[in-house]
């Protein structure tokens, strides 16, 4: 992207405008490289394909579910990624990818980058072989010969690189045990989440069960709005998105209060899709206001908030580490009276109505149906579901 300094005109001094030109065409690399990638692919059976954030990076040649099942390999998905092959595919792996990431033979990284969310590289084996591509050669290459050293490191298009690859790789079969010994660690890790879902809390609802309520009523022409911590955290291992670009989420660095617009730009760019916005109750706190606008333009959205009356990531690691839980206590407010005040449609979840979690989300999707931006008010209690996960 050519970039060039602007006059600063009436802004702030502390800001500089940038002029951005057409973002220019990416080279994949040279054919002697991808040759190689071939040869190494042919070599290893136990190969993993993570895809990340940047996957959908051209729209010309975005890499799409025939090319995944034609490469045929296990793969995780992250980031706008999610969705890509839709629900429960057999080539999705969802659960356990840290030990996954330790016994692959190959690991192709298509847009994914080595920061915390892969420990910085800690989390691949020496022994892997490591297949990196990325656009940015900067983000590409981050912490590499300090935790990880890629085989082969591509700056390219991403979506295109992978299309290549499967064109390279046609008539490449592979060992299924690999992919059948992740899909068996798949399912008990799923196995877990609904032994967790049936415990008790000490008050109000199980978010673990709420959510799998959620997953089992999401339709499939939904787009899934994220916006929260220790909830949000939860949902990305509960909720699956029905389809490709049916995922937005704060990114990787959790920046909270972006729901409400990504949630307003989704509705005005697919009409017809029910959108639906997983909250915590602090990220909340950002988006309120905007139920007011989606009244006033009639803009239905459908907002589900976590309600544990607290920073709960935070405060899982503050307390613990500190000693303290300072500013990190919320209150069970009742937000679903709040964006009643503003003319939204407001539901309460709780204990006393814990039998009737899908009915009320029902009647939510279909006050939304008949126009109208809607809150439910999910009061829930405290889980163990994300201890040791990172918070700050």
């Amino acid at each position: 992207m050519s970039t060039a300094a602007a006059p600063a005109g009436s802004f702030s001094p502390s800001f500089q405008l940038l002029v951005c030109g057409t973002l220019v065409a990416a080279v994949l690399g040279a054919a002697h490289r991808l040759g190689l990638l071939y040869r190494l692919m042919h070599k290893e059976p136990g190969s993993l394909g993570p895809k990340g954030p940047y996957l959908w990076t051209s729209p010309r040649h975005p890499p799409n579910r025939a090319a995944m099942e034609t490469l045929g390999v296990p793969c995780f998905l992250g980031g706008m990624a999610r969705g890509l092959l839709g629900r429960n595919h057999p080539l999705h792996i969802r659960q356990n990818r840290g030990a996954a990431l330790k016994k692959a033979d190959v690991v192709l990284l298509a847009g994914v980058v080595c920061d915390f969310r892969l420990s910085y590289g800690r989390v691949l084996s020496r022994s892997s072989k490591i297949i990196i591509v990325n656009r940015n050669r900067k983000e590409m290459l981050i912490n590499s010969d300090m935790f990880w050293k890629p085989q082969e490191a591509v700056q390219g298009d991403v979506g295109s690189f992978v299309l290549k690859l499967v064109e390279g790789l046609q008539g490449q079969t592979w060992a299924s045990d690999w992919a059948e010994e992740l899909r068996q660690a798949d399912q008990q890790k799923e196995k877990s989440f609904r032994e967790k879902a049936m415990m008790p809390v000490s008050q109000h609802l199980n978010p673990v069960r709420v959510l799998q309520l959620v997953e089992e009523t999401l339709p499939d022409n939904s787009i899934l709005v994220v916006d929260g911590g220790d909830f949000v955290g939860t949902a990305a291992h509960l909720v699956q998105p029905r389809g490709p670009l049916c995922w937005l989420d704060p990114g990787a660095f959790g920046t909270l209060g972006v729901g409400a617009g990504f949630a307003l730009g989704a509705k005005l760019c697919r009409p017809d899709a029910e959108v639906w916005c997983l909250f915590g109750d602090g990220a909340f706190g950002y988006s309120l206001i905007e139920f007011d606008t989606f009244v006033r333009h009639k803009i239905p959205v459908m907002a589900l908030i976590g309600n544990d009356a607290g920073w709960t990531q935070i405060s899982r690691e503050q307390v613990p580490s500190l000693g303290s839980n300072v500013a990190c206590g919320l209150a069970y407010t009742d937000y679903h009276k709040a964006a009643m005040g503003l003319g939204a449609q407001g539901l309460l979840l709780s204990r006393e109505n814990e039998d009737q979690v899908v009915k009320v989300l029902r009647d939510a999707q279909q006050q939304c149906r008949d126009g109208h931006p809607v809150v439910v008010n999910i009061l829930i209690g405290r889980t163990d579901f994300r201890d040791g996960s990172i918070a700050v």
